[in-house]
């Protein structure tokens, strides 16, 4: 024992080195991944792709569309509904106020819808390409059974045009102006996902198809894809059924819409129509829709309030909430 010499010596086999099999690797950030799965990052637009459906601080398209037809004098014609004669723009005073009957959260229908529409003329008028898709294509897919002419895709419709169609499928399906809204963030988002412009020959599946998906997301009792078929006689079921599904999975099935890209939309819009002499009738604030202002601002307030105290931020008040001793005055609040 100790003796590390031993004459039987046993000496082990050599081990054997087998391949080194290589694992496969993971795609990195930025690349592709080669199964069905999609990688979070590549849903994440690029620095210089940013889309203003889902960015608030990104300027929206119509927006810049509008912008360049102002710029190069190409202003839309007024329409025949519209007075020609110039009025005097109404002002407040310290004794009168003047309102109209549009706010962020409760939209006038036919004022919004009219802005839609007017948004989806710039966009037609002042397309930078011609990409289409046969989805869309309205040779392709009829909305009736008299087809289209041959020179469809020719001739840009003009805003009354677009006016008469949205119109006609929200008073038919009795849709809200909210619902309007987020049709316009559908659709630019559409036109950036796909690689998309909206042109004569396909501006009516676009909209039918963000129509349909808006009015599914927002309202509570949507409209089925059976119910458009009674409002449009010649198209069928199926086909409606496969412009949601494609309009779907070209948005990546991608239909949130946050709050504060919702409200600037609906600003924008506001700046369109107010530049295109489409500015929401004002009326004079009555005392009775004064109380009810009053009331929609008192219960937001309330709301906000106890979100503040439950989540232990402190609320800043006036001057005169010093000298009160029955705790924080609310300031009273019209909302417009």
């Amino acid at each position: 024992m100790g003796n590390q010499n031993s004459c039987c010596c046993y000496r082990s086999p050599s081990p054997i080195r087998k391949d080194i099999v290589k694992l496969e690797e993971y795609p990195q950030e930025g690349d592709l991944s080669s199964n069905n799965i999609q990688h979070i990052s590549e849903r994440e637009p690029d620095d210089g792709d940013i889309d203003p459906s889902q960015d608030p601080i990104a300027g929206t398209i119509f927006m810049e569309r509008s912008k360049a037809s102002i710029e190069n004098g190409m202003t839309r014609k007024r329409s025949q509904h519209q007075i020609a004669d110039n009025k005097l723009k109404k002002s407040s005073s310290c004794s009168t106020i003047y309102l109209d009957d549009s706010t962020v959260s409760q939209p006038n229908l036919k004022n919004t819808v009219k802005c839609v529409a007017l948004a989806i003329y710039y966009h037609i008028k002042n397309r930078t390409s011609e990409r289409r898709l046969d989805i869309f294509d309205e040779k392709l897919h009829p909305l009736s059974k008299d087809g289209v002419s041959d020179d469809y895709d020719r001739y840009n419709p003009e805003h009354k045009q677009i006016y008469k169609f949205v119109r006609t499928l929200f008073n038919a399906a009795q849709l809200t102006a909210e619902c309007a809204i987020i049709t316009l963030v559908y659709l630019e988002r559409l036109l950036i996902c796909a690689d998309l412009d909206i042109a004569p020959s396909n501006w009516k599946r676009i909209v039918l198809g963000a129509i349909l998906l808006a009015s599914k997301v927002w309202d509570d009792q949507a409209v089925w894809n059976v119910d458009y078929c009674q409002i449009l006689k010649d198209i069928t079921v199926e086909d409606m059924n496969e412009l949601e599904r494609q309009f779907l999975e070209m948005l990546q099935f991608n239909i949130n819409v946050p709050s504060s890209v919702y409200a600037k939309y609906y600003f924008d819009l506001r700046t369109l129509a107010e530049a295109n002499d489409l500015a929401f009738p004002s009326e004079p604030l009555s005392k009775e829709r004064a109380q009810k202002l009053e009331a929609m601002s008192r219960v937001m307030e309330d709301k906000i309030s106890a979100e503040i105290v439950k989540n232990g931020i402190k609320k800043w008040s006036s001057l005169d909430n010093v000298n009160s001793g029955a705790g924080v005055r609310r300031s009273v609040a019209i909302l417009s």
